[in-house]
C-alpha cells in the first residue's frame, strides 16, 4: 500500500521561511522512486486547488507557477524517497495546504496539472501572518 506523507508545515510571519517534506513509500515506490516525477500543489481557503511546483524524475527538470518562481525550490532526494519545498519570503497569500502527488513518469514529466497525478498525501497546513 502507497504511503504519502507530508511534514513541516505550520504557522510563520511573513518574510520568513518554511521547509516542507514528503515521503512515499509502498508498492513501486520502494524499489523505484526515481520512476516517478513528483510535483507539489496547493488549496487555499476558498480557491481551487493549483499546481506550484513538480519536478521530473531525474531532477533534472523544475517547473513554478510565476506567483512563487524565486521563492520555491522543489527538489528530491531518491535515496531517501523524499520530495522537499523550501519556501523562502513567505507572504500571506501563501496560506494553504500543501499536497504532494507523484505520476509514474512514462506518462509524465513535469506537471502542474492535478489530473495528471495518481498518488497523493493528506495535506500539511501552511499560515503565513502579516
Amino acid at each position: 500500500q502507497v504511503q504519502v506523507v507530508e511534514s513541516g508545515g505550520g504557522s510563520a510571519q511573513a518574510g520568513g521561511s518554511l521547509r516542507l517534506s514528503c515521503t512515499i513509500s509502498g508498492g513501486n515506490f520502494d524499489d523505484g522512486f526515481d520512476d516517478f516525477a513528483l510535483g507539489w500543489f496547493r488549496q487555499a481557503p476558498g480557491k481551487e486547488r493549483e499546481g506550484v511546483a513538480c519536478i521530473n524524475w531525474s531532477g533534472t527538470v523544475t517547473h513554478y507557477i510565476s506567483s512563487v518562481k524565486g521563492r520555491f525550490t522543489i527538489s528530491r532526494d531518491d535515496s531517501k524517497n523524499t520530495l522537499s519545498l523550501q519556501i523562502n519570503s513567505l507572504q500571506p497569500e501563501d496560506t494553504a495546504i500543501y499536497y504532494c502527488a507523484a505520476a509514474p513518469s512514462n506518462g509524465v514529466s513535469c506537471s502542474l496539472n492535478g489530473p495528471d497525478f495518481d498518488y497523493w498525501g493528506r495535506g500539511t497546513q501552511v499560515t503565513v501572518s502579516s
